[in-house]
Order: C-alpha cells, then sequence, then structure tokens
C-alpha cells in the first residue's frame, strides 16, 4: 500500500496550513480503509486564498511577462508531474478506486495539457481593425484575473490540469477547490508550482464541502471567473452564486451520452468501444457511453457482446490491478454505488432486462459488477438520468430518424457518436445528433487538442483545444485618432 501521511493541508499563499473547518477523512473506496485526514476549508481560508491570488495579479509579476517566459513555468509544472507520475498514480488509486494503471493515465494526461496550453503562450494574440486614414485600432488579451477551479472527484488530477493550465499560461491567478473525498491528489498543485517558479499566491488549492467552501468561492466577489464540473443541480448553484457577481462560467455539467450503431457496423471494433466507453474509471465519465441505440437488426448480436466484455473484466481494488485493460476499479463511495443499484432497479421496475451485472460486489469496498440492461425504451429513467457508474443501456431503432430522435430525447448533450461504413449516414448523423462533441466510428477520438464541451444542461463553454483559452481572457480594443 503507498504510504500516506497522516495528514495533509490546505495551500494558501505559498504556505502549507490547517483548514478552519478541522479535518476530514479520506478513505479508500477499494477497501473502505481510512487512508488518511485531510484539512477542511471554510469561507475565511477561502477569502485568504483569494486574496492571495488578487494580490499577484495585481502586482503584474505574471501579466508583464513575456509569453513565452509564463509559457515554460506552465510546461515545468507538466514536467513536474511527469516526473512525480508513478507516486501520484498511486495516490490517486487508492483515494479514487480506480486501477493503478488508469490512475497512469489520468497523471500523464493531466501533463500533457500543461504541455499542450505552455506551447500555446505565445499564440494568444490580437488583430487589427482598419478604420480609415487617421486611425490605428488594435484588440488585445487580458487575463480576469483571479479564476476559481471547482473540481469533481471522478478525475480530480485531469480534470483540474485542463483548466488550471490554460488559465495560467493565459496570466491568471488560481484557487482549485477539490472534492472532498479525493483531495490528496490536489496538493500536486502547490508542488508543482513550486517546482515551477510560479511566486507564492499563483496558485491555491483547498479542500472543502461545496456547500460552505465551494459557495464561499464561487460567490466570492474578488473572484473573476469560475470552472466547475459537476452536476446539474449544484453547477446551477454555482451560476446563480457567479451571476450575481456578474462573473462568466465555465460548466460541464454531465451526460447521457449516445452512441447509434447501425446495421453495417462494424461490431468486433465497437467491442473496444464498450470497454472504454463505459466501463473505465467504472463508468464514471461524464462522457460515457452510457446509451447504445442499436438498428434492430444487431440488437441481439450487440447484447451479446456486450454481456460477453463485461463479463471478461476483473473487479478489484485498484491499487492491486497494474496490469493494463482487462479490470475495473471501484465507484469513489458506497453511497454513489448505491445510488446506480437503485438506478437499475428502477429499470427493471420499468420493463427492462438486466442482461449482466446489477449487483454490488460480495466484498469491501464500493464495487459494483459491470451491467448490461436491455430491453431500454427512451423514456424509462435509466435512458433519462445519468448512472455514472459502470451501466450500460441498450435501446433498438428501426430508421435513421427515429435513431437521431432518441439520441437527442434527453436534456442532456454533452457528446454522442455513430457506427458505420456509411459516410453520408455518418454526416447525417452529426448534423442531427444535438451535442458538443460527435465521434464516428470510435468512442473518445479526438484529445487535448480538441474542443469540448456541452449543450443543453449538460453547460457551457467549451475547455481542451485552443478555444478553450478564450474562457480565460476578455477582449480590450484600442481606438487612437492620430494627429
Amino acid at each position: 500500500m503507498t504510504r500516506f501521511n497522516d495528514y495533509y493541508k490546505n495551500y494558501i499563499d505559498g504556505a502549507w496550513v490547517d483548514g478552519g473547518a478541522g479535518r476530514i477523512e479520506v478513505t479508500n473506496p477499494g477497501t473502505g480503509a481510512v487512508l488518511t485526514e485531510h484539512a477542511l476549508a471554510n469561507a475565511s481560508d477561502v477569502d485568504r486564498a483569494v486574496q492571495a491570488a488578487k494580490r499577484v495579479h495585481e502586482s503584474g509579476v505574471l501579466t508583464t511577462l513575456r509569453p513565452v517566459e509564463r509559457g515554460r513555468m506552465v510546461k515545468a509544472m507538466g514536467q513536474y508531474i511527469l516526473d512525480n507520475d508513478q507516486m501520484y498514480a498511486e495516490m490517486l488509486s487508492e483515494e479514487q478506486g480506480k486501477p493503478l494503471w488508469e490512475a497512469l493515465i489520468e497523471i500523464r494526461g493531466a501533463a500533457r495539457y500543461f504541455e499542450y496550453y505552455g506551447n500555446q503562450a505565445e499564440t494568444v494574440e490580437g488583430k487589427s481593425i482598419p478604420l480609415g486614414d487617421g486611425y490605428i485600432d488594435y484588440t488585445v488579451y487580458e487575463p480576469y484575473g483571479v479564476t476559481a477551479h471547482i473540481i469533481p472527484w471522478n478525475y480530480p488530477v485531469e480534470m483540474a490540469a485542463r483548466s488550471v493550465s490554460a488559465a495560467l499560461t493565459t496570466g491568471n491567478t488560481i484557487v482549485v477547490k477539490s472534492a472532498e473525498m479525493t483531495p490528496v491528489t490536489s496538493m500536486i498543485w502547490g508542488h508543482a508550482a513550486e517546482a515551477a517558479g510560479l511566486p507564492k499566491g499563483a496558485v491555491n488549492v483547498l479542500c472543502g464541502y461545496g456547500h460552505e467552501a465551494g459557495a464561499a468561492l464561487a460567490g466570492h466577489p474578488d473572484v473573476r471567473q469560475v470552472v466547475f464540473t459537476g452536476s446539474v443541480a449544484t453547477g446551477t448553484r454555482v451560476a446563480e452564486a457567479a451571476a450575481k457577481n456578474v462573473v462568466p462560467c465555465v460548466l460541464e455539467l454531465g451526460g447521457k451520452s449516445a452512441a447509434i450503431v447501425h446495421d453495417d457496423a462494424d461490431l468486433d471494433a465497437f467491442e473496444r468501444d464498450i470497454r472504454w466507453g463505459i466501463f473505465f474509471n467504472a463508468g464514471q465519465v461524464c462522457s460515457a457511453m452510457s446509451r447504445v441505440i442499436v438498428h434492430e437488426s444487431r440488437k441481439n448480436e450487440l447484447v451479446d457482446r456486450a454481456v460477453a466484455i463485461a463479463q471478461s473484466l476483473s473487479v478489484g481494488p485498484g491499487i492491486d490491478r497494474p496490469e493494463f485493460g482487462a479490470n475495473m476499479g471501484s465507484m469513489v463511495s458506497e453511497q454513489q454505488r448505491d445510488r446506480a443499484l437503485g438506478l437499475i432497479a428502477g429499470a427493471v421496475d420499468q420493463g427492462a432486462t438486466v442482461a449482466t451485472g446489477g449487483h454490488a460486489l460480495n466484498i469491501p469496498g464500493a464495487f459494483l459488477e459491470p451491467t448490461i440492461i436491455s430491453d431500454v425504451t427512451p423514456h424509462m429513467t435509466i435512458a433519462q438520468e445519468e448512472v455514472f457508474g459502470p451501466v450500460m443501456s441498450v435501446l433498438s431503432f428501426k430508421d435513421e430518424e427515429e435513431a437521431h430522435q432518441i439520441s437527442n430525447s434527453t436534456e442532456f448533450g454533452l457528446v454522442g457518436g455513430v457506427f458505420t461504413k456509411d459516410l453520408g449516414r455518418a454526416t447525417r448523423a452529426t448534423r442531427a445528433i444535438r451535442a458538443g462533441q460527435i465521434f464516428v466510428n470510435e468512442w473518445y477520438a479526438g484529445g487535448v487538442e480538441t474542443p469540448f464541451g456541452g449543450f443543453g444542461k449538460s453547460g457551457y463553454g467549451r475547455e481542451k483545444g485552443r478555444e478553450a483559452l478564450w474562457n480565460y481572457v476578455q477582449t480590450k480594443n484600442v481606438a487612437i485618432k492620430m494627429s
């Protein structure tokens, strides 16, 4: 087992400090054992962190740097992550429950954001606007100032990395509020900032409850921009708090994403998409392939293949699973697991069939069997609500129009997919599916370079890619009348 310290502190203004709300226990969801304790922040701690970040921003120490120098510091943070990937992956595996090999993917993926955005620092350029003789007009992009990053527990390092890296690249200062279930690996941001030579106060990291620290951060009058990933209900409260200060947000609020599988789809290849699309991170992924809408002629075959994939997975504690691929870890907590079990039971009551899985494992920890549910119809609760677990629902369709209607039949619109050999059919689907990112013939195609965000109740704003940089800057226009 990874050696955890007995106690971890918050990081405010370059110092590791206790929390005004006391301490919280951090539990390994793969065993149920307590790993350590972490400082718990209150509103006063949040204010100290925000004031530190504000002081650094107003000093101009980051904004007056040549962008290439700021970019080098951002890339140095990524290098620190890579240099310590094994240690942080082991800690992540134990506090979040994912297999060790998945944790390594997350840690290394986090480093990639700092590499990508660090290289973009010099490219954030304004433009010249012609106004005719006697005028010079141009635009510049300026950082907002203090940015707040409220991070979920499912990818606590990578989710923070994608916003922290972009915010620092554009000259903002940051306050990170980690999830109370996965706070330990968030100390990576304090250590990485120190290793990169960022000024004290530029990066601040707090663990706290959403209703206390999170609410104080989202509604703080000196916070100039908020990034939040989580539930629709909490995201709505974050947006309301920010709106009172007329502060912009980037919100990623989950999904109920669907893959349309046509009668000509390559089901051999699609088996890989099942493995990665719904069972990676035990299905605790906002963009998980939680619905598969398959042509009625291939439904039985697809269900059989999905069942075989689910039954091939070995489920157990994450830190003991270094081997790649054929295993799945725990969910983040027994509460989350039991919520998923309730949705499965509700689906059966509404007429769906559990083709495999559907039960908790009879071992310590928050484990749920990889689950395939067949005979699902669009209006069932299981087809409308985000399970956030290793549960795939299978629906069927007769023609393209019906497939598109079913895909768009929820309030979410994060990602979608279509699997077919017919390019025309695929292109029609990309136009018809209401979602922020569409995958064709491979779930999770794309990468750090491709913009990501939702339609509808999946939120607004974009992360990843160059497009994300514009979330962290505001446009200033300068118009000069030449004498």
